[in-house]
């Protein structure tokens, strides 16, 4: 195998590609940021107890095919993946498959999380593999809309499956090596459709916060955020939704008013928003701010629904009469800029659809484009706010969002509807017909929507949930904590309970087969 050594900590500067296009991006960023800065904790400590887990990491390159599906296309492109021996019993130990998504991978993907704890405890081969056209494994062509073509899930599964093969030949595995795949949102997705799709390769799939279901006008994303800022249990509150609901109100009235000068230094604008299509990144950005808030829900990126709910009702901190509402989502961008350390919020829709038409390699790594690309021709996800029960703008619409397919990539807006129902068709949406897929969503996560959430009837194939009714998104997958609420941790031992009983089972079929 051609593998080369790595340094785990250099790539903690490796994560400022941060984009500079919406704010749940950056905020999803941040999110990946302090995973990593708990995954040099967590091997500080390996490593004053003895251990070197970084010495049994290595990072290598298998040569795709860009088209599985074109026999006549020899075109390639390398795909990165990583691999931890640290664990793995040999010969006949599992195999762990981490999958990546919308993004590049990293060596903390088989050094911390709980995949790597069960793999300790299994005795697991750890695997990390890059999806392609993010990260490093990026056609060299780079990312013109022609190129762009061989993106799709599809094409990522069939990756999968030659990796499955090029790793069995290089680590001698035969069928006495049990493998199970992890992923976390579209990777979770995708973990679950490999199943589907290749039950003779991977025995078991943990799917955490996976949209299996592909949705063009993903409205339901943002009733559950306004369910959450009202749920006690998090902290949220009747008020809190409702004067987050009057200031984004307020914020309308002043841009129709004509206050577009004073809105921008409210908010700290980089841009006077004159144009509406700045009005609506504005907007939008605001909207990011809470949304963002509530899918990483007390992961540290910005602050907790209990803290942002205190900021917007707290009455110790007196805010300017009929204006409260507006004068303390000011204060939120404010927290929002300095965390981040942004001097101003970037609205210029020009910018980001720039931004968005950066074609170069380098831009490969901040993914905006490519996951704006599969938006458009396989999931949709277009979180909209044309719902009267949507706790913001009504000028983040359909029509806005789906916009940026033809002007980016020349695809009408008219075809979506087919595409997403295409991808419903090909893999089952919410229903679809898995064995021995363990699927993990959390109680305030937006993107359980379009997940599993519900075991069917007993007299259907098995489909396994858990259902964590105070957690985000993919909070399963962390490194455990103190801090951990309870019915989190309760939610990995029984994620780790199905785990230990698909390689018990994987196990007794070997025996059985052996027998006969």
């Amino acid at each position: 195998m051609l593998f080369s050594s790595v340094h785990f900590f250099i790539l903690l500067l490796l994560l400022n590609y941060v984009d500079a296009g919406r704010v749940l991006r950056q905020m999803k960023e941040r999110v990946r940021n302090l995973q990593l800065h708990r995954a040099k904790q967590h091997l500080l400590i390996h490593t004053v107890n003895g251990q070197q887990p970084l010495q049994h990491v290595k990072e290598g390159r298998i040569h795709q095919p860009l088209d599985h599906f074109n026999r006549q296309d020899t075109s390639t492109f390398p795909q990165k993946f990583f691999v931890n021996e640290a664990y793995w019993q040999r010969p006949d130990g599992p195999v762990f498959l981490f999958i990546g998504g919308e993004g590049p991978i990293f060596e903390f993907d088989v050094l911390a999380g709980h995949h790597v704890d069960m793999a300790e405890e299994h005795g697991a081969l750890l695997l990390a593999v890059e999806h392609r056209f993010y990260g490093d494994s990026i056609n060299p062509d780079g990312l013109k809309t022609e190129n762009l073509a061989d993106l799709s899930s599809q094409q990522a599964l069939a990756d999968l499956a030659v990796f499955h093969q090029y790793i069995s030949q290089s680590f001698n595995l035969s069928n006495r090596n049990t493998w199970i795949s992890f992923g976390g949102s579209y990777s979770g997705a995708l973990s679950a459709w490999f199943r589907g799709k290749f039950p003779h390769l991977v025995y078991g799939a943990v799917a955490s916060s996976a949209p299996v279901k592909a949705k063009l006008d993903f409205s339901a994303y943002n009733d559950i955020v306004g369910l959450s800022l009202k749920n006690e249990a998090v902290g949220g509150s009747e008020k809190c939704l409702a004067v987050v609901q009057e200031a984004f109100a307020a914020v309308e009235v002043a841009l129709m008013g004509g206050n577009v000068s004073q809105v921008a230094v409210d908010f700290g604008c980089c841009q006077i928003p004159k144009d509406p299509d700045d009005q609506i990144e504005l907007m939008q950005n605001l909207a990011d701010i809470i949304m963002g808030t509530v899918q990483y829900n007390e992961e540290g990126v910005l602050m907790s629904i209990n803290e942002i709910c205190g900021l917007m009702t707290n009455r110790s901190e007196t805010y300017g009469g009929e204006m409260e509402a507006y004068t303390r989502l000011v204060k939120l961008a404010q927290v929002y800029r300095s965390t981040n350390e942004e001097p101003c919020l970037d609205v210029s829709h020009e910018k980001t659809v720039k931004d968005l038409m950066d074609t170069s390699l380098h831009a490969g790594r901040r993914a905006a484009r490519q996951w704006t690309y599969q938006t458009c021709t396989e999931f949709g996800f277009y979180q909209t706010c044309e719902d009267a029960t949507c706790p913001f703008s009504g000028m983040m619409t359909l029509q806005v969002d789906t916009q940026l397919c033809p002007l980016l990539f020349g695809i009408s807006q008219h075809s979506l509807p087919a595409r997403i129902a295409f991808t419903n068709t090909y893999y089952g949406g919410d229903k679809p017909y898995t064995h021995r897929v363990l699927y993990v969503n959390g109680g305030i996560d937006p993107w359980q929507e379009l997940s599993v959430v519900h075991d069917r009837p007993e007299d259907e194939e098995e489909a396994q949930t858990v259902f964590i009714e105070d957690t985000a998104h993919c909070a399963d997958m962390m490194n455990r904590r103190v801090t951990d609420r309870c019915s989190l941790k309760k939610a990995r031992k029984e994620i780790e309970n199905h785990v230990a009983s698909w390689l018990k089972a994987a196990a007794e079929e070997k025996m059985e087969k052996r027998r006969v």
